[in-house]
């Protein structure tokens, strides 16, 4: 957003936690997904139906569908695929409230790249935030070392991916239509839910019965009771991206990004309603200490042009 351009937070944070609201209830329909299809044929479905609605915006005037450059885009679309297939399978296999917590340690990860790949300057109040955000997701995963779980890092993953995405769209798809670049992620998703759909099919493997034989699971045939959730998922995921996308046009983004942290009390409240998924104590203090840590970085993003400007 230029300098100049007009702002309004009001505006700006009901779209986002009516963004986050929608994407913490969507999200727990993935467990209801794991139990009768797979993986891969979740994301080329939902791919298939997003699409059309993608093109329609593009339609309907906001932005242009090609990309100015392709190579950037095509990796960021990668990258955010990665970061969605870690996301997603951890849905399937674990509480949403650990899932969230791995997936939002990716501003975590932006700090940590920019400061020791690419030599930006990190002061008391980022190492803070980094602190308080780490220390949040011990409390919200709680691994233990005596018996430890390798998919306890299936989110975490997730997060490393979305921060690189995050730092290739700063730095090389400024320039690119919001519309350009969420087109690319879904094409590039329904491709790679194809080819793994392909490749289970042509090797099929020993799938475990429900939520365990999600990634697993080749083309399931019999999807009609999944096909209502793939639905939803794909409606409900065009709708809260927009909104925040919207969000961000409206808004400063050190402002907006802090309103991206209320999804970790609409996806376990949720799940928590619908599924009597529950959290404990120290899981609700671990989400509370992430969402601080976030708070403290987009408050120091949004102090760093002002001070720079001062100097």
């Amino acid at each position: 957003m230029s300098s100049g351009a007009q702002t309004s937070p009001i505006l700006a944070s009901v779209l986002m936690v009516s963004a986050m609201a929608i994407i913490g209830v969507i999200d727990n329909v993935v467990i209801l997904l794991a139990d009768t299809v797979g993986l891969w044929q979740f994301h080329l479905s939902r791919s298939t139906l997003m699409l059309p609605l993608i093109i329609g915006l593009s339609l309907l005037g906001f932005g242009r569908l090609r990309p100015v450059r392709p190579g950037p885009v095509m990796l960021r679309s990668v990258l955010i695929t990665l970061a969605m297939l870690f996301y997603f399978t951890s849905l399937a296999l674990m509480p949403i409230a650990q899932a969230l917590a791995g997936l939002f340690t990716s501003p975590i990860f932006v700090l940590l790249i920019s400061t020791l790949a690419m030599g930006q300057r990190i002061g008391s109040w980022r190492i803070l935030a980094v602190l308080l955000g780490f220390a949040g997701i011990l409390c919200v995963l709680q691994p233990n070392p005596q018996d430890f779980d390798a998919r306890t890092l299936l989110p975490v993953a997730g997060g490393l991916f979305y921060a690189l995405s995050a730092i290739i769209t700063r730095s090389h798809c400024a320039g690119e239509s919001t519309v350009a670049l969420l087109a690319a992620m879904v094409i590039t998703l329904g491709l790679t839910g194809l080819i793994g759909v392909g490749v289970l099919t042509l090797f099929p493997m020993i799938s475990p019965p429900g939520p365990d034989g999600f990634v697993t699971r080749g083309w399931v045939w019999q999807m009609q009771d999944a096909v209502p959730w793939i639905i939803v998922q794909a409606v409900g995921s065009t709708i809260a991206v927009f909104m925040l996308i919207k969000a961000y046009q409206v808004g400063e983004p050190s402002y907006v990004a802090v309103f991206e942290y209320s999804v970790m009390i609409f996806g376990p409240l949720f799940a928590w309603v619908a599924f009597g998924q529950s959290i404990g104590l120290m899981q609700i203090g671990g989400i509370g200490l992430i969402a601080t840590a976030g708070a403290l970085l987009g408050w120091r993003a949004g102090r760093a042009p002002a001070e720079q400007a001062a100097a």
